[in-house]
């Protein structure tokens, strides 16, 4: 309709309704939200709740069905739905889960149960296993006062549960001990050495309660390479599970380090008795009280019995005596070394912990040992040897 210069324009009251009753498509009331959208980290579009993008991000074109979302949808779906196109991801991203995040397993151990720095050396002319604890960092408080008590306990696995634990003294008031101590296995093999793997568990010493477990770490012996020192730095992890059905192996009865050698000055066979390791615990209290009894059979006067000291509440006890048998050089290849480990006990039977038997009758380093003996004389020869709980023969009470 066409209107002349100066004319009115007029409205009928139908089409005035008509406005009012049918005001077109409803738009949703702007809410405070949308003027503080939130948005995937890191892109700066901005996005408000009636699907318009704001300055940053250019206004791509929107399908009718796109107008016809719920008002209640989040913003963060408008986002994907609304906004540039994605730029298309990585080839062969790895998934979430295995990225660093401060809230993962790894992250979190680390940063609640501290770090250990330690040093581990094999000496394998010496078969012994020396672990030097140096000093931890960062480790989670377990007293009231926000610190700790904290001591470090080594332990070899698989293997009896006392027999092989060393431990650390104990720091007081820290969670950033530094202890620059040196605990040392002995009667360590080769074998050992592949099989067996070292348990490395920090705590925290209470007088009043148990003592409370921090952290642990285990180091498979195998990593290792002989005399030459290995140092880490590790995070502490939580208490792992110990495998209950372990086989109960002969050496848990404990090793025993025994010299010979044939002296042509003195005519005879001199036995020493330097030590035994990771002995097995006999007594209530988790400890034994060892000696060492030695015979050189046949025995037809049973006069060759010789006996040590007893060493009270160990494990790892080191004797350092010295036994002769008079006997020509000749005669030992008909003779054979039964040395036994006992537990001490007052007010009755003393009990049996393991022992081990010596001569041509024997197998592996055993008869190795016998024969190096009577091979070499005037020269001692020390060997670790495997304590058994059965001896074939073996006169089994004290």
């Amino acid at each position: 309709m066409t209107l002349r210069k100066g004319e009115k324009t007029t409205i009928s009251i139908q089409e005035h309704m008509a406005i009012d009753v049918c005001p077109g498509p409803i738009k949703p009331i702007k809410q405070i939200s949308d003027y503080f959208p939130r948005f995937p980290r890191g892109l700066p579009a901005a996005v408000g709740r009636s699907g318009t993008l704001r300055p940053a991000v250019s206004q791509p074109s929107v399908g009718p069905t796109e107008t016809a979302r719920e008002d209640d949808e989040d913003v963060d779906q408008l986002f994907g739905a609304y906004g540039t196109t994605p730029a298309p991801p990585p080839a062969k991203c790895p998934p979430a889960e295995e990225a660093v995040d401060p809230e993962g397993y790894e992250s979190d151990d680390c940063t609640a149960l501290g770090t250990l720095d330690f040093s581990l050396l094999y000496d394998q002319e010496n078969n012994a296993l020396h672990c030097t604890i140096n000093k931890a960092k960062g480790l989670k408080p377990m007293d009231h006062n926000g610190l700790a008590d904290p001591y470090v306990k080594l332990h070899l696995l698989p293997g009896a549960s006392k027999a092989n634990k060393l431990r650390t003294k104990t720091l007081r008031n820290t969670l950033n001990p530094t202890w620059n101590e040196t605990l040392t296995y002995y009667g360590i093999t080769d074998e050992d050495m592949i099989r067996k793997t070292l348990r490395i568990s920090v705590c925290d010493e209470d007088k009043f309660r148990h003592n409370e477990f921090i952290g642990e770490t285990r180091i498979p012996l195998k990593k290792l390479k002989p005399n030459q020192t290995k140092n880490f730095s590790i995070c502490l992890e939580k208490q792992l599970p110990i495998d209950k059905t372990e086989d109960k192996s002969l050496e848990e009865r404990g090793r025993i380090l025994i010299s010979l050698k044939y002296s042509s000055q003195k005519q005879g066979l001199l036995v020493g008795i330097i030590r035994c390791a990771h002995l097995a615990a006999m007594d209530a209290n988790g400890y034994s009280d060892p000696y060492v009894k030695t015979y050189l059979k046949p025995d037809e006067d049973k006069k060759s019995k010789h006996k040590t000291a007893v060493k009270k509440k160990t494990l790892n006890p080191e004797f350092n005596e010295e036994f002769c048998y008079e006997i020509k050089h000749g005669d030992l290849a008909k003779k054979t070394l039964e040395v036994t480990v006992w537990d001490y006990d007052i007010g009755k039977s003393n009990d049996f912990i393991g022992g081990v038997v010596l001569g041509i009758n024997a197998k592996g380093e055993r008869l190795k040992h016998w024969f190096d003996c009577l091979k070499n004389k005037d020269k001692k020869i020390e060997r670790w040897h495997t304590l058994t709980n059965e001896l074939p023969g073996a006169v089994l009470s004290d």
